[in-house]
């Protein structure tokens, strides 16, 4: 069924695969509201590129929600006593942050309620399913299925749809996706150590990852490094 002309909750952190995630959405025709979370993290910068994003991306709304996951602790992203790997490690990495796109989906869905949308929008992909477990495929269809139950629209009928459409595309083709529906990369921040201006590190797993995706597309990095 085509979501065109529905309206949407986008999940934008203001990195390269949720601005992407924004722009799909635009291109299909959803009328997005865009949804950023502080939680905590070390690169807080994201959110004024979300802010960014959204206006240019034509958002028809964007807020910024507040969960304080540094409280919990338990990741690099959001606990300073834990560094940020610069070289890929075994298994899931401590950048990993618990429960994250859990609660960020809630928040997702609860707004969503509220503006009788019944689309989600959420930039996971094929990269992230390697090593985080709330990036992998049965998790959205899971999260799909609950928001059935714990709703009330859902249980008076509503179909709740969690997209992911970037979930089994690559860096390069993410970007080449991007760059189609006209993202400018240079106002997103990826970097999980990126400084108060949006400067890159140029050393951690998400950097590597990025910079790796533009060569491989065959794409300027516009990355700005520090």
């Amino acid at each position: 069924m085509s979501a065109a002309g529905n309206k949407a909750v986008v999940l934008l952190s203001g990195g390269l695969d949720s601005a992407t995630a924004l722009a799909w959405a635009r291109a299909a025709g959803m009328r997005c509201y865009a949804l950023s979370v502080g939680y905590g993290q070390r690169h807080e910068v994201e959110l004024h590129a979300a802010a960014r994003l959204a206006r240019t991306l034509g958002a028809i709304e964007h807020r910024t929600m507040h969960v304080d996951l540094a409280g919990i602790g338990g990741s690099a992203l959001t606990d300073a006593a834990i560094a940020v790997p610069e070289s890929p490690t075994a298994g899931i990495p401590v950048t990993y942050v618990p429960a994250r796109n859990t609660l960020f989906l809630s928040l997702a869905l609860g707004w969503a309620e509220v503006l009788g949308a019944t689309d989600i929008v959420i930039g996971v992909n094929a990269v992230d399913y390697s090593g985080y477990p709330d990036c992998r495929p049965d998790f959205i269809a899971a999260f799909e299925r609950l928001s059935q139950l714990a709703t009330r629209a859902g249980v008076e009928g509503a179909r709740f749809r969690v997209h992911a459409p970037l979930q089994q595309l690559s860096k390069a083709d993410i970007i080449r996706e991007g760059i189609r529906l006209g993202v400018d990369y240079a106002q997103t921040v990826s970097c999980y150590q990126a400084d108060a201006d949006g400067r890159a590190c140029g050393r951690c797993d998400s950097c590597r990852l990025r910079r790796e995706g533009f060569q491989q597309a065959g794409v300027a990095d516009p990355t700005r490094y520090r």
